[in-house]
């Protein structure tokens, strides 16, 4: 068996881990009676078949979310962070700033648009707060960073999809401050097709940031997602929450190992 390490991604949950590999998902959940329920399956749709630049951001990001539905039907008592109420009306409440900011002639454009990127976030500043999820969050770092590195790892991880969030706001207010400036016909898909250049920007700088760690530049757009996580939104696990991110960990991983022994034969 190889000892090359799989490179992984996860969620945390308000009761559990998720974990997802180039191929294959896993996810662990502690039930109310106490026990850890684990369900784990090869994905549908694989974003490494994408390999236009700018493209693959949305991709990745849509293999994250594409096996959700799954797991919710495998898994019926796994809770996931948006569905507390809670978030919903900072979600609504968001989206009201953001329209009043917009209709507001006594902000700047290019103002407006940093507001509303900050804005955005509250929901999942929000989601995050509880201590379960951000317990979870750090689990989930350190199982996967230990795996990773082969020592014991701290619950903040080098790439945390937190580490967006800089480069998000900043091509997020350029994209849509460039779309502030079409005709008003073509102003609403100005500003979609903007943010979607913007996820896939994020992405790509993001990638960049991982490979060059020690650059001023890419340690500048990781500030504000390096504090957002160790702020906020990790917290020292239980030695009960990092056994269900060790069991997701396992479970993906045993998938992995097993479809790439599949390949190889």
């Amino acid at each position: 068996m190889s000892d090359e390490k799989i490179r992984l991604g996860g969620m945390a949950l308000p009761n559990g881990v998720l974990v997802h590999g180039p191929r294959s998902w896993a996810c662990a959940i502690r039930r109310t009676d106490g026990t850890i329920q684990v369900a784990a399956e090869e994905k549908r749709f694989l974003a490494a078949q994408v390999k236009q630049p700018f493209l693959r951001g949305p991709a990745r990001l849509a293999e994250s979310l594409a096996f959700l539905p799954r797991l919710r039907k495998l898994l019926p008592e796994a809770r996931f962070p948006f569905e507390r109420p809670a978030v919903l009306a900072a979600m609504l409440g968001s989206a009201v700033v953001i329209k009043t900011v917009h209709d507001s002639d006594r902000v700047g454009v290019a103002a407006q648009e940093l507001l509303n990127g900050v804005l955005s976030v509250a929901p999942a500043a929000l989601a995050l707060r509880g201590s379960e999820l951000a317990a979870y969050h750090g689990a989930e770092h350190i199982s996967i960073g230990t795996y990773e590195h082969g020592r014991q790892r701290e619950k903040e991880h080098e790439r945390c999809g937190s580490h967006l969030l800089g480069p998000l706001l900043a091509t997020g207010a350029v994209g849509n401050v460039l779309a502030a400036r079409a005709p008003e016909r073509w102003r609403a898909p100005a500003r979609a097709a903007a943010q979607l250049v913007a996820l896939g920007a994020s992405t790509e700088i993001f990638g960049w940031m991982t490979r060059h760690p020690e650059n001023r530049i890419a340690r500048a757009l990781a500030k504000p997602g390096h504090e957002l996580q160790h702020r906020l939104a990790t917290a020292e696990p239980t030695a009960e929450q990092l056994e269900v991110a060790e069991a997701a960990l396992r479970a993906c991983l045993e998938l992995e190992q097993r479809d790439g022994a599949d390949r190889a034969a």
